[in-house]
């Protein structure tokens, strides 16, 4: 799977106190107390705009359950306007596709965000992380190896956009006259990681403020952006004859990987949500927020490929840019990387609590940052081993769409309800055990969906040997359907209907 490069090489208490990793402390039906900042407050003690969340992976209480379903749309808005998806546009067209061919894989990705929010669904009945109700699926100890290459794939993805906004702050600072090296550099970074780790070390509710308030600005500016590309695209057939096979396969599995990247994460935003959100309201509304974001730039992305070289793809871009709207473009490009990095960043920490560390999710976020910090210097200091991160990231959707698959066959099954209290029980009395803390159906479900994804792979780092008997095609992403078919029939009989356990 080809994934974007960065901007160099050619271009994720409430009543009682709570620690944040057990069951929440505060009495359903307490009322909160109200110390909301005034416009953008959420009036919830324990998760409120500008002061550090108390909650961690421990179930929502009631009273601290705030919000609505339009909250989703800018969340996903906002952390989806990054240059990533302008670079996938780019690279579907460099596979031979034509602009309206590419602009079809480009939608078709889109849409790949209502199944995403849809899953958003188990956070709202649970009131924790999708990384915790996946142990329902995958047993205790069975969840715990996604559950940490999770957290890799987010630290590798946020180290990527770092590099990628510290290069193109340091690039700004270039064009207003200050060319100052390594010192340049290290300030571009310390300003990247501050952006991003402050809003993230805050919490919840800071996170979705920041979203909305930077998708404001980064909306407008990705508009002028289109107005200044899309007239002089290329809008005939693609040269050399068209794309085969092997080509919208490839494409459809770079579009298709952003969307799928978010599987461990939608209940992480939903969690807070009131219980009576409807299914409906948060599919719809978080869906069109990744859909509209997404689908725009990456359709800038293909018009920009029609008519310039996209081996660097800022470079390529900045060329079809009046030189008075450069420097606002290379702001866009670093408000892009660090809203999304807030996101992959925040359920970081949750993760990371899934993982055992017995810290609460603000002390948790601080191993995150670090590895965050450590990896970025390494990159933009010593060696740029981006590529090679990115070429690994990309491979393990081996691992997590057959994952996504088994996940979202038990969410059916399950009609989206759960035993909470055994979601958060880690020993042998909890009824998501299983047989030693494995259930059987889910990981050789997993087993068999990454079998088929491993034999249908092509990437840098690995070619499946049915790649060339199928015509050269990347199948992929098809594991997450092995995988689910498999789950379901294997535990269709056995998991527990919604009668039998506890909302």
């Amino acid at each position: 799977m080809t994934e974007e490069a960065p901007i160099s090489a050619g271009t994720k208490t409430a009543g009682a106190k709570s620690t944040g990793t057990g069951t929440a402390g505060a009495t359903t039906g307490a009322t909160p107390s109200t110390t909301a900042t005034p416009g953008i407050g959420t009036g919830v003690t324990s998760d409120e705009v500008f002061r550090v969340e108390t909650h961690g992976i421990d179930p929502i209480p009631d009273e601290d359950r705030h919000g609505s379903a339009k909250d989703l749309f800018w969340l996903w808005f906002g952390s989806n306007l990054t240059f990533t998806y302008v670079i996938n546009g780019a690279l579907a067209v460099s596979f031979g596709l034509s602009f309206w061919q590419a602009t079809a894989v480009v939608v078709t990705g889109g849409l790949a965000f209502f199944v995403i929010s849809a899953a958003g669904l188990s956070g709202i009945r649970t009131g924790t992380a999708t990384l915790v109700i996946s142990r329902a699926a995958f047993g205790v100890i069975g969840n715990l190896p996604a559950g940490l290459l999770n957290w890799v794939v987010s630290i590798g993805y946020t180290i990527v956009n770092t590099v990628v906004g510290t290069l193109a702050l340091e690039a700004l600072f270039a064009d207003l006259g200050w060319a100052g090296g390594d010192a340049a550099r290290a300030l571009a970074l310390a300003v990247t990681l501050a952006m991003t780790f402050a809003v993230a070390m805050w919490g919840h509710a800071t996170v979705q403020l920041a979203e909305r308030w930077m998708a404001y600005v980064l909306a407008a500016g990705f508009g002028v952006l289109l107005v200044f590309v899309l007239p002089d695209a290329d809008f005939g057939a693609a040269a050399g004859g068209g794309a085969g096979f092997s080509d919208w396969t490839l494409a459809f599995v770079v579009m298709l990987a952003g969307p799928f990247s978010y599987l461990p994460m939608p209940a992480d935003y939903t969690r807070y949500l009131p219980r009576d959100t409807s299914l409906r309201s948060i599919t719809v509304t978080g869906a069109l927020g990744g859909f509209v974001s997404s689908v725009a730039l990456g359709v800038a992305g293909v018009a920009a490929a029609t008519q310039a070289d996209m081996t660097d793809a800022v470079a390529g871009v900045e060329k079809l840019l009046p030189g008075w709207f450069q420097p606002v473009f290379l702001l866009l490009v670093l408000g892009g990387s660090v809203t999304n990095s807030i996101l992959t960043l925040y359920s970081s920490s949750l993760n990371l609590q899934v993982l055992g560390i017995p810290w609460s999710r603000a002390k948790a976020i601080v191993i995150s940052v670090v590895v965050t910090a450590l990896g970025s210097l390494g990159a933009l200091f010593l060696t740029d081993f981006t590529e090679s991160l990115l070429s690994f990231l990309s491979l393990l959707i081996i691992v997590f769409a057959p994952w996504g698959g088994v996940f979202l066959a038990d969410m059916l099954l399950r009609r989206c309800r759960y035993d909470t209290g055994a979601l958060h029980a880690t020993g042998r009395e909890g009824a998501y055990w299983y047989r030693a803390g494995f259930h059987p159906a889910g990981m050789a479900a997993l087993v068999t969906g990454m079998a088929f994804a491993a034999l249908t792979c092509d990437s840098e780092l690995w070619t499946g040997p049915l790649v060339a008997p199928l015509g050269g095609g990347d199948l992929t992403l098809l594991g997450s359907v092995v995988a689910g078919i498999t789950y379901w029939a294997l535990a269709g009989r056995s998991v527990p209907r919604p009668s039998r356990v506890a909302a």
